[in-house]
Protein backbone atom coordinates (compact mmCIF):
# COMPACT_ATOMS: atom_id res chain seq x y z
CA UNK A 1 0.00 0.00 0.00
CA UNK A 2 1.20 3.37 -0.73
CA UNK A 3 0.70 6.73 1.37
CA UNK A 4 -0.04 10.24 1.12
CA UNK A 5 1.31 12.34 4.35
CA UNK A 6 -1.41 14.99 5.23
CA UNK A 7 0.46 18.22 6.59
CA UNK A 8 0.18 17.70 9.96
CA UNK A 9 2.52 14.96 9.67
CA UNK A 10 5.08 16.62 7.68
CA UNK A 11 5.03 19.10 10.32
CA UNK A 12 5.53 16.51 12.83
CA UNK A 13 8.66 15.19 10.83
CA UNK A 14 10.24 18.29 10.62
CA UNK A 15 10.30 18.60 14.32
CA UNK A 16 13.97 18.59 15.84
CA UNK A 17 12.48 15.87 18.10
CA UNK A 18 9.56 14.07 16.18
CA UNK A 19 6.96 11.89 17.95
CA UNK A 20 8.20 8.62 18.36
CA UNK A 21 4.90 7.25 17.29
CA UNK A 22 4.76 8.72 14.48
CA UNK A 23 8.71 8.43 13.61
CA UNK A 24 8.40 4.26 13.90
CA UNK A 25 5.60 4.34 11.71
CA UNK A 26 7.09 6.43 9.10
CA UNK A 27 9.80 3.98 9.48
CA UNK A 28 8.51 0.93 9.07
CA UNK A 29 7.01 1.95 5.64
CA UNK A 30 9.17 1.98 2.52
CA UNK A 31 10.42 4.86 1.57
CA UNK A 32 9.06 4.19 -1.94
CA UNK A 33 5.57 3.96 -0.61
CA UNK A 34 5.35 7.74 1.39
CA UNK A 35 4.54 10.38 -0.46
CA UNK A 36 3.03 14.05 -0.08
CA UNK A 37 1.22 16.49 -1.94
CA UNK A 38 1.59 19.59 -3.52
CA UNK A 39 -1.12 21.23 -1.54
CA UNK A 40 1.27 20.18 1.72
CA UNK A 41 4.40 21.55 0.22
CA UNK A 42 2.50 25.17 -0.71
CA UNK A 43 0.41 24.99 3.05
CA UNK A 44 4.68 24.31 5.17
CA UNK A 45 5.74 27.28 2.39
CA UNK A 46 3.32 29.38 3.09
CA UNK A 47 3.70 28.74 7.15
CA UNK A 48 6.89 29.55 6.95
CA UNK A 49 6.94 32.65 4.45
CA UNK A 50 4.46 34.30 7.26
CA UNK A 51 6.50 33.93 9.80
CA UNK A 52 9.17 36.97 11.18
CA UNK A 53 12.63 36.40 9.88
CA UNK A 54 15.04 35.21 12.38
CA UNK A 55 17.06 32.02 13.27
CA UNK A 56 13.69 29.84 13.40
CA UNK A 57 12.42 30.83 10.14
CA UNK A 58 15.71 29.74 8.95
CA UNK A 59 16.02 26.33 10.61
CA UNK A 60 12.75 25.75 9.32
CA UNK A 61 13.27 26.71 6.26
CA UNK A 62 16.47 25.04 5.80
CA UNK A 63 14.30 21.86 6.86
CA UNK A 64 11.30 22.24 4.53
CA UNK A 65 14.11 22.28 1.91
CA UNK A 66 15.74 18.83 3.07
CA UNK A 67 12.10 17.60 2.89
CA UNK A 68 10.77 18.90 -0.14
CA UNK A 69 14.57 18.46 -2.10
CA UNK A 70 15.48 15.50 -0.34
CA UNK A 71 13.46 13.43 1.84
CA UNK A 72 10.49 13.65 -0.80
CA UNK A 73 12.23 14.52 -4.16
CA UNK A 74 9.96 12.78 -7.16
CA UNK A 75 7.61 11.51 -4.54
CA UNK A 76 5.39 15.01 -4.45
CA UNK A 77 2.29 13.99 -6.21
CA UNK A 78 0.21 16.98 -7.90
CA UNK A 79 -3.43 18.67 -8.45
CA UNK A 80 -4.54 17.19 -12.09
CA UNK A 81 -7.63 16.86 -13.68
CA UNK A 82 -8.36 13.30 -12.82
CA UNK A 83 -7.58 14.59 -8.65
CA UNK A 84 -9.99 17.14 -9.46
CA UNK A 85 -12.81 14.87 -10.57
CA UNK A 86 -12.26 13.42 -7.51
CA UNK A 87 -12.41 16.93 -5.57
CA UNK A 88 -15.40 18.16 -7.03
CA UNK A 89 -17.14 14.51 -5.38
CA UNK A 90 -15.56 14.34 -2.12
CA UNK A 91 -16.48 18.40 -1.73
CA UNK A 92 -20.39 17.80 -2.88
CA UNK A 93 -20.53 14.59 -1.01
CA UNK A 94 -19.42 16.26 2.12
CA UNK A 95 -21.03 19.49 1.73
CA UNK A 96 -24.45 17.37 1.03
CA UNK A 97 -24.21 15.15 4.34
CA UNK A 98 -23.93 18.61 6.21
CA UNK A 99 -19.75 17.86 7.03
CA UNK A 100 -18.04 20.27 4.21
CA UNK A 101 -14.18 19.77 4.25
CA UNK A 102 -11.63 22.35 4.20
CA UNK A 103 -10.49 23.12 0.62
CA UNK A 104 -7.29 21.79 1.01
CA UNK A 105 -7.87 18.74 3.02
CA UNK A 106 -10.06 18.25 -0.37
CA UNK A 107 -7.22 18.45 -2.04
CA UNK A 108 -4.79 16.06 -0.40
CA UNK A 109 -7.94 13.60 -0.16
CA UNK A 110 -8.29 14.10 -3.87
CA UNK A 111 -4.95 13.49 -4.96
CA UNK A 112 -4.82 10.29 -2.77
CA UNK A 113 -7.82 8.95 -4.00
CA UNK A 114 -7.02 9.30 -7.89
CA UNK A 115 -3.51 7.65 -7.16
CA UNK A 116 -5.24 5.12 -4.72
CA UNK A 117 -3.54 5.92 -1.78
CA UNK A 118 -4.41 6.12 1.95
CA UNK A 119 -4.14 9.25 4.17
CA UNK A 120 -1.85 9.35 6.85
CA UNK A 121 -3.03 12.71 9.28
CA UNK A 122 -3.83 13.02 12.93
CA UNK A 123 -7.13 14.44 11.75
CA UNK A 124 -8.76 11.73 10.90
CA UNK A 125 -12.39 13.19 11.41
CA UNK A 126 -11.41 15.65 8.19
CA UNK A 127 -10.73 12.74 6.16
CA UNK A 128 -13.62 10.49 7.24
CA UNK A 129 -16.90 9.97 4.10
CA UNK A 130 -14.51 10.76 1.29
CA UNK A 131 -14.09 6.92 0.03
CA UNK A 132 -10.06 6.51 1.81
CA UNK A 133 -8.08 4.35 4.20
CA UNK A 134 -7.09 6.94 7.36
CA UNK A 135 -4.39 5.90 9.33
CA UNK A 136 -3.44 8.26 12.08
CA UNK A 137 -0.05 7.51 13.16
CA UNK A 138 -0.12 9.28 16.74
CA UNK A 139 -2.37 6.15 17.37
CA UNK A 140 -0.74 3.74 16.14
Amino acid sequence: MMFVLDTNVVSELMRPAPAEKVSSWVNAVSRGDLFITTFTQSEILFGIAKMPNGARRDALAARAGIMFTDRFRHRILPFDSVAAVHYADISATRQKRGRPIAPFDAGIAAIARANAMAVVTRNVRDFEDVGLDVIDPWSE
